[in-house]
């Protein structure tokens, strides 16, 4: 079942989104969200994915640039629970999520996906997503640098 997100989401979020954080340069932010911050920014335009009770997964959308000139174009993030993977569930989120964004007048959404990550390019090829860039060397995270592709799919 995919949802708005709610605040008792917060906890499960937070556990998905560390796990991410400390294992993997799918995210080059290296410090852990705490669960008060994580209940902030999941406030709005943020679904999860639950089955059997358990929080799955989740999606959110964000501004991709401050300024007036940028407001119909929106970044997101979506992070799975492992027992989650190659099951669908991230399609089934961001299609759920790019419906959201398009009703709310985005025109285009952004990705911004690590280099390091060919898991996830080919997901978001699979969804719609173009690359439209390569940032070399931008990110930083385990003593290496790492290049961030920017993909965009047209809503």
């Amino acid at each position: 079942m995919i949802r708005p997100a709610m605040p008792a989401d917060a906890a499960a979020i937070t556990d998905i989104w560390n796990a991410v954080i400390r294992d993997t340069t799918i995210t080059f932010n290296p410090t852990e969200m705490t669960e008060g911050e994580v209940s902030a920014l999941i406030a709005k335009d943020t679904l999860v994915l639950e089955e059997d009770g358990q929080t799955l997964g989740f999606v959110r959308f964000f501004p991709f640039r401050a300024g007036e000139g940028y407001k119909y174009t929106v970044e997101h993030t979506i992070m799975l629970h492992p027992d989650a993977r190659g099951r669908g569930a991230g399609r089934a989120l961001l299609t759920a999520l790019s419906e959201m964004a398009k009703a709310q007048g985005t025109r285009t959404m952004i990705a911004g996906c690590s280099g390091e990550s060919p898991a996830a390019i080919r997901f978001h090829t699979a969804c719609g997503f173009q690359t439209v860039a390569t940032l070399p060397e931008v990110g930083f995270k385990f003593g290496r640098w790492i290049d961030l592709v920017l993909m965009q799919k047209r809503l």
